[in-house]
């Protein structure tokens, strides 16, 4: 068996391996911008030619991007991962509608367990922020989309608040599913003469389970909002095949 000789670690690699680990636990996230060159080289207490080093390699492996005068930014790593086209596929099918529910339980409820017992206070702030943000649209607005957009972006902020790479990066890339899942049901609501109210309280429970840190009540608030909904679509449907079927009728006697 023969040995290399270990060679110290440059001090570049140990502020990549750093900005990393950062990345991968969710506490630097697509988007976030770092500090100044010279304030984030007195916080690692580096020299700027190091980190510039360091910088320039997390750039090169698509970790991070910088904006010529705007300062450098976590890139997304979470790009899509599921394409439009497939998308447009599925949005109006209606088997295809509860699967995404299925998958819509499965995630959200891990999200919303994991943000209970993980959330920062930053976590938290972009939590309530998006929740009193929907609760506004909810009071004010008129169009089922921009509702349902909000919607979205509260659920998104749960995934980020879990701290969990994976979590996030598949929560991200299905964001169009996602929002279309809801603004189907959103325009089912409204067709249907329904408040939303019984939307309202639920993910108010949602928000206060995290906001307390129990992670078994998110977990189960999620839940209880998905089975609501999935329930609601499913009558749903079923009211719009019995009209379909009284609609034929009706064209058969006329003809």
């Amino acid at each position: 068996m023969t040995f290399k000789t270990i060679k110290p670690a440059r001090l570049s690699d140990s502020i990549i391996q750093q900005i990393e680990e950062l990345i991968l636990n969710g506490v630097l996230k697509p988007g976030d911008r770092l500090p100044a060159e010279r304030e984030l080289a007195q916080e690692l207490d580096v020299s700027r030619p190091s980190l510039r080093e360091a910088l320039l390699k997390l750039e090169a492996r698509g970790l991070l991007k910088a904006r010529p005068g705007g300062g450098t930014f976590v890139a997304d790593i979470a790009a899509p991962t599921v394409t439009e086209p497939l998308v447009e596929l599925l949005k109006d099918r209606p088997e295809a509608t509860f699967q995404i529910l299925e998958l819509r339980h499965a995630l959200e409820e891990m999200a919303a367990w994991y943000a209970a017992e993980r959330a920062t206070e930053a976590d938290r702030e972009i939590i309530r922020r998006r929740f009193e943000a929907l609760m506004e649209l909810y009071d004010t607005n008129d169009d089922p989309d921009l509702d349902a957009e909000a919607d979205a972006e509260f659920h998104l902020a749960i995934a980020d608040a879990s701290h969990n790479v994976a979590l996030i990066h598949v929560v991200r890339g299905l964001f169009s599913l996602l929002r279309n899942s809801i603004t189907r049901s959103l325009h089912q609501l409204k067709q249907r003469n329904e408040d939303y109210a019984p939307l309202r309280e639920q993910h108010r429970a949602i928000y206060e389970a995290i906001m307390a840190g129990d992670a078994a009540r998110a977990k189960e608030a999620a839940n209880v909002h998905l089975t609501y909904v999935e329930e609601f679509m499913r009558k749903g449907m079923a009211m719009q095949d019995r009209e379909a079927v009284s609609q034929r009728r009706l064209r058969r006697m006329r003809d």
